[in-house]
């Protein structure tokens, strides 16, 4: 596994234990401001990543399909930050201080409607994650060195789409 490969997964734990750590010093140790700081510190992490990947590509190498992961990462980590965290809120508050509202199971249109707004979100992490690409094939602008990119774009174009029809069916046919 190449450097890349390693930083999205150090970039992905350090995602969950700051969110972890921000969550124990919100509600556990009752420093709301101190947990908010460790909170907003998610974004620190997608900055390395980005930093980290432009140079490894700007100094030579060559995409990897890990190059182009990481991007999605970032893409995905920008659109869906604030509803994981949101998320992990509501069940650190129900499951571990016994404190918060039980986490609500949807279903129906208001499951559809939340599955639809996810897709929204995932067309952000698409047009963040795609910028940074064309950004980078464009910018080292050698086809044989960006080809992984490439591909990667092409095929989130197409589970972008998959996850639209994935969405579209949960009006049709709605979960119950």
């Amino acid at each position: 596994m190449d450097m890349i490969a390693w930083m999205i997964v150090a970039s992905e734990v350090g995602f969950w234990v700051v969110i972890a750590a921000g969550l124990v010093t919100r509600y556990i140790f009752k420093k709301k401001k101190a947990g908010l700081f460790l909170l907003a510190l998610t974004p620190v992490i997608d900055l390395i990543l980005l930093v980290a990947t432009s140079v490894h590509l700007w100094t030579g190498a060559t995409a990897t399909i890990a190059h182009a992961i990481a991007a999605v990462y970032i893409g995905v980590s920008i659109a869906f930050g604030k509803s994981m965290i949101e998320w992990a809120d509501v069940r650190f508050q129900y499951y571990i201080t016994k404190e918060g509202p039980r986490p609500q199971k949807l279903s129906g249109i208001p499951h559809a409607k939340h599955y639809f707004k996810s897709w929204l979100q995932h067309v952000l992490a698409y047009v963040i994650g795609a910028a940074f690409l064309v950004s980078l094939i464009f910018l080292i602008g050698d086809p044989s060195r960006t080809e992984a990119l490439s591909s990667a774009l092409k095929l989130w174009t197409v589970v972008l789409g998959i996850d639209f029809l994935i969405a579209a069916s949960h009006f049709i046919w709605p979960k119950k």
